[in-house]
């Protein structure tokens, strides 16, 4: 990617886009689209595994692209319900770490924030790295953080909305005051120009599914989206030029000749 890489407890990743693999068109697609966007991170589902022979093939065809996996909590609506799937999770793919997603609200997939502290609190003490999926609201990212979670997940937008990052202020306000912390922006992203964005605001990386999954070539939209995470954290650290209120010529005028016709 961006040509430096960054930790998600502790372990080096260089990939900025991690990418899920819900909701293509076909298997092949899926795999296509996860080889396509560079990523070195899937992201799975274990309670959308509902047939054995589907789950077995699905299974095999994550464990073929020889990306690390991180499960979630998806569907989760309770504290009990999510520590119990979390659980399950790094029985079936060996793994402590886990995206924890806890819903408090159906119409528009909020995180619940005080079942998500508590959960995150519980699994911690039981040995899990927790990532967790909320909103970008800074006093919970602060809570999150101080029990334990080295990287908080905070959404654009809803959850399949497209509609990119809503509020930019409250991002970049969790950016600059939590500077320890790993910030990867979940959800709401539509567009490559999204992703880019929230590389620019100093995040460490963008999660995505159905921006890639939901348009017309996945495929495709996973390549624009791998070349946007690069673009933004290369003008990150650029560092960009100063907005300003009055128009300033890019060539100077002043001790410059004029010359007559």
């Amino acid at each position: 990617m961006s040509g430096d890489s960054f930790s998600i407890y502790g372990e080096q990743i260089n990939s900025r886009l991690l990418i899920g693999s819900a909701l293509y068109p076909s298997p092949k697609i899926m795999n296509d689209a996860i080889v396509a966007s560079g990523a070195d991170i899937v992201t799975v589902s274990l309670r959308r595994q509902q047939s054995a022979a589907a789950g077995d093939d699905f299974w095999q065809l994550i464990k073929n692209t020889g990306l690390k996996i991180l499960p979630n909590t998806a569907g989760c609506h309770s504290v009990k319900e999510a520590v119990t799937l979390a659980k399950m999770c790094r029985e079936v793919f060996a793994t402590d770490w886990i995206k924890l997603e806890l819903i408090g609200d159906d119409y528009n997939l909020q995180p619940d924030p005080f079942a998500l502290l508590q959960a995150s609190k519980q699994l911690i003490a039981d040995g899990f790295k927790v990532l967790p999926y909320c909103t970008d609201d800074l006093v919970l990212c602060q809570r999150l953080y101080d029990a334990g979670c080295e990287v908080l997940m905070p959404w654009g937008a809803p959850i399949g909305t497209g509609k990119g990052l809503l509020n930019s202020y409250n991002l970049k306000t969790i950016r600059q005051r939590l500077t320890q912390a790993t910030l990867i922006v979940d959800a709401g992203l539509g567009l490559p120009s999204h992703a880019c964005q929230a590389l620019e605001l100093g995040y460490d990386a963008v999660l995505l599914n159905s921006a890639i999954a939901g348009a017309g070539c996945p495929v495709t939209m996973s390549r624009g989206f791998k070349a946007a995470v690069d673009a933004g954290r290369f003008a990150y650290k650029a560092k960009a030029m100063p907005e300003k209120d009055l128009a300033a010529p890019s060539t100077p005028t002043m001790g410059m000749p004029f010359w007559h016709q």
